[in-house]
């Protein structure tokens, strides 16, 4: 299983009143880490969205387990947690800069055609996806 890694500086901009990382903030953080896994697996989500293919979210779960503040560094994890050449499962854990885990999350994708947001196959569309897949999912 492949795990990607990439580290964030929290921005002031992402805290709250109490001097927090926002909740939403996390799914932006999330959207990285999974455009870091997709590169590191070689390939670009820009380039699938050119061929008029999206992977819009069809759901999230996140628990939240320990507050990060501003001036930290975070270390997000994105891993493949399913995949079955229509849906995928991403999975993702961030962790503070002392190594502690502040999140742990999943996100559920499907790849849609832009016009009319019908589900299509991987494997028949980006063969070379789909092999990557399904070699670094756990």
């Amino acid at each position: 299983m492949l795990v990607s890694k990439k580290d964030i500086e929290v921005r002031y901009a992402e805290t709250d009143q109490m001097g927090v990382v926002y909740h939403a903030n996390y799914l932006v953080w999330m959207e990285v880490g999974r455009t870091k896994l997709i590169q590191d697996l070689g390939f670009s989500y820009a380039d699938m969205e050119k061929e008029g293919i999206i992977s819009p979210v069809l759901d999230i779960k996140i628990t939240y387990k320990k507050p990060v503040r501003y001036g930290e560094t975070v270390t997000i994890h994105t891993w493949i947690e399913e995949y079955n050449g229509i849906k995928s499962i991403y999975g993702y854990e961030i962790f503070t800069e002392k190594g502690e885990l502040s999140v742990q999350a999943t996100s559920t994708h499907v790849c849609v055609k832009r016009d009319t947001f019908r589900p299509v196959k991987v494997k028949n569309l980006f063969p070379d996806w789909h092999e990557a897949y399904e070699k670094a999912k756990k």
